[in-house]
C-alpha cells in the first residue's frame, strides 16, 4: 500500500511494508463509545420519562444516533492508521479527512516508551511512545500489541543507537 505522495513510503528499489493496527484498538475504542453513550441514553431515557412522562424518553434517540455515527467514524479512523520500518527512519500515516505522515529518523530518537494504561490492559494492547530533540516530531503508535510493542521498542532503540553512534 502506497501513500499519495510518490517519496513517502518507499525505499531504495524496495516497496515499504505498511503495518496496520491491530483489530484490538477499534474494539477497545467501540467498547468505551458504547458505555458512554449507552450510559447517556439510559439516562436521557428514564430522567425525562420520569419526571415528564414518557413521550420524553424519544431524547434517548440522541445519544444512540451519535453511537452509530461514532462506530462508523471509530472504523475510518481505524483504518487510517498504520506504520513502515524503513532503513533509515519511520514512517507513521493517520488520519482520515486531514491526512498526516510523521517521519522520525531512527538517528534522532531519544527516547523510545512503550505504555498501557487499565484499559489497554484489559484489552491486551500497549502504546509506543516516540520522543525526538523536536517536540514536533514525536510520534505515538497506539493499540500494538504487547509483544510487537516490544519489538519495536528494542529495535528502534537499536537503530537510534547505531545511527546517533557517528554524530
Amino acid at each position: 500500500m502506497e501513500t499519495g505522495s510518490p517519496d513517502i513510503g518507499r525505499t531504495a528499489g524496495d516497496e515499504t511494508v505498511w503495518r496496520a493496527l491491530p483489530p484490538g484498538l477499534l474494539r477497545m475504542r467501540r467498547m468505551l463509545l458504547v458505555v458512554a453513550l449507552g450510559t447517556a441514553a439510559v439516562a436521557a431515557a428514564a430522567v425525562p420519562g420520569a419526571l415528564a412522562g414518557p413521550v420524553w424518553s424519544a431524547f434517548a434517540v440522541l445519544p444512540l444516533a451519535l453511537m452509530a455515527w461514532g462506530w462508523v467514524l471509530l472504523g475510518r479512523n481505524w483504518r487510517s492508521w498504520r506504520y513502515a520500518e524503513r532503513a533509515d527512519d519511520l514512517l507513521i500515516s493517520r488520519g482520515v479527512l486531514w491526512r498526516e505522515e510523521t517521519v522520525v529518523p531512527y538517528g534522532r530518537m531519544q527516547l523510545v516508551e512503550v505504555t498501557s494504561g487499565p484499559v489497554e490492559r484489559h484489552f491486551r494492547l500497549a502504546t509506543v511512545q516516540l520522543h525526538t530533540a523536536a517536540a514536533a516530531t514525536d510520534a505515538t503508535i497506539p493499540g500494538l500489541d504487547p509483544a510487537e510493542a516490544e519489538r519495536l521498542r528494542d529495535r528502534l532503540t537499536e537503530l537510534g543507537e547505531a545511527r546517533s553512534a557517528g554524530l
